[in-house]
């Protein structure tokens, strides 16, 4: 039997073979006139008429015996097309609203995170995390909701509806449904990941950010919120921030409901209220009276909800709703609690905060900047009735989302943004390039000790070096020289003080 090509050879063959004959077409295409041509079933066609183009598009010719006709999401491999003009250039930037991280910012992100876990794991935390690509159906609650229409979703291959997450506690949800009673209660999870909403871009809010979140499931008291605010808390005064910097605005969607159930609003539109309540300082107040009105909302009760979104005190609450109320027992515990803890002076009530997911029960709160320069830092609350949306069984939980980017913002405002470097404990340089090796085997041995070595791979004079090792902040320079390694030791320069020894290779 006569051996059978490799059909990848005949391939990589016959693209060469086409891409010769077009490189050779091209040459000609700004002398000639030249009409569309085919080759071995393939039609190359001018893109332009235009003597001066030289670019070519590649049809597959319909009588070619070997074109493959299946299409769609069969998950057959076809064909990529052909590109010639492999040399076009592309936009060096990265999608509107993404970020690349060079190593200056992967070293902020990097501090940044590093203090995220370091608090979280202080309070007792384990870190979780979630697919990126999740359902689509886990973000699809409550029409009206802002994070409905800023949906990154599709169809994949397998035609189910998925999504880029837009923020992690649906996902968190998600699996503690899925653990079941596997796990036991109360969970402290935390996660660092990476979110994706299609949404207008200002200052500190872009289409991907990473959020810190910090969750407790299985705690119905208050004390749980009050241990999560103490945590944000604590990440400020690591970072620098002041209680005069930032504050955080305290509510409760009790107080609301409360209100609701009083003028007969069925409980059901409560989320729809909510959301349009959460507008306020994004569109004007005719327009919100128009959509309460629409949601239900008589115009005494519209006038009396507003009057309650405009308390700023737990005093005057109290007069508004009377001291039997569970929003305001709520709120209280919350206050008493913050006051022992220590962070009485960052936390003010204010109505007027109800977070605008529908999910949210009771407790409600947001980190804002107190010069009102930024959009909310952080913000979280109870949100004790979620599972049950995904068919599991309902438990008490509350937790927070904390963005990248307006962190980094107020960092900047305030002058605090760390001055991170690369550092390196060695950096390791032949003097010979028949020493390179040896430079190497140096370096490996360094490295199998935890140490971090920054190994000169080319033949490069001193001066280069020096001014390598100060780049990367190196500590120590060690030199490889003819004479030194044949007596088995090397020289060492600690860069700092400009002191140089010599030392045994296996002493280092």
């Amino acid at each position: 039997m006569p051996a059978i090509p490799n059909p990848s050879v005949l391939i990589h063959s016959r693209f060469h073979h086409h891409h010769r004959l077009a490189t050779v077409f091209r040459s000609l295409h700004g002398h000639l006139n030249l009409s569309p041509f085919s080759l071995s079933g393939r039609t190359f066609r001018p893109h332009s008429t235009s003597p001066s183009s030289s670019s070519l598009s590649v049809e597959s010719s319909a009588e070619s015996p070997t074109q493959n006709t299946r299409s769609g999401r069969s998950g057959s491999i076809a064909s990529p097309p052909v590109h010639l003009d492999v040399l076009q250039k592309i936009d060096v930037n990265p999608p509107k609203g993404t970020r690349d991280f060079p190593p200056e910012d992967m070293r902020l992100r990097t501090w940044l995170f590093q203090n995220f876990r370091e608090v979280s794991q202080s309070f007792g935390f384990e870190e979780v995390d979630f697919p990126v690509l999740e359902s689509e159906a886990l973000f699809i609650r409550k029409a009206g909701e802002e994070i409905r229409d800023q949906l990154y979703c599709f169809e994949d291959r397998g035609n189910r509806r998925v999504a880029l997450r837009p923020e992690l506690t649906p996902s968190l949800a998600r699996l503690v449904i899925q653990k079941g009673k596997s796990v036991p209660l109360p969970l402290k999870w935390f996660a660092i990941g990476q979110c994706w909403r299609y949404e207008r871009m200002t200052r500190g809010r872009r289409r991907e950010h990473y959020q810190w979140n910090m969750d407790i499931i299985g705690v119905p008291d208050n004390t749980a919120e009050a241990e999560l605010i103490a945590s944000i808390v604590c990440f400020f005064k690591r970072i620098g921030i002041t209680a005069a910097d930032v504050g955080f605005k305290v509510s409760s969607r009790k107080v609301l409901q409360e209100v609701l159930y009083h003028y007969s609003v069925p409980e059901n539109m409560f989320s729809r209220v909510f959301i349009v309540i959460d507008k306020l300082e994004k569109i004007p107040i005719d327009e919100i009276k128009k959509e309460l009105k629409s949601a239900g909302l008589s115009d005494v009760a519209i006038e009396e909800l507003l009057q309650i979104l405009s308390v700023k005190s737990l005093a005057k609450l109290e007069e508004k709703l009377g001291a039997a109320g569970q929003a305001l027992s709520d709120l209280k515990q919350l206050f008493s609690l913050a006051e022992q803890y220590g962070y009485s002076e960052w936390i003010q009530f204010d109505a007027s905060v109800v977070r605008g997911l529908a999910y949210y029960t009771g407790i409600v709160f947001e980190g804002f900047d107190r010069e009102g320069k930024l959009r909310a830092i952080c913000g979280g609350g109870r949100y004790d009735r979620l599972l049950s949306t995904f068919g599991g069984d309902d438990l008490p939980a509350c937790g927070f989302g904390f963005g990248d980017a307006v962190i980094v913002e107020l960092l900047k405002e305030k002058g605090l943004i760390p001055k991170l470097s690369q550092q390196v404990e060695y950096i390791v340089c032949s003097l010979d390039r028949d020493l390179q090796g040896a430079a190497s085997s140096v370096a490996a041995k360094l490295r199998e000790k935890g140490q971090s070595v920054d190994l000169v791979l080319e033949n490069k004079p001193l001066k280069w070096v020096f001014k390598r090792a100060a780049r990367i902040n190196a500590r120590k320079l060690i030199l490889v020289g003819s004479a030194e390694w044949q007596k088995g030791m090397v020289g060492v320069k600690i860069l700092s003080t400009g002191e140089q020894y010599e030392v045994k290779v296996n002493e280092l």
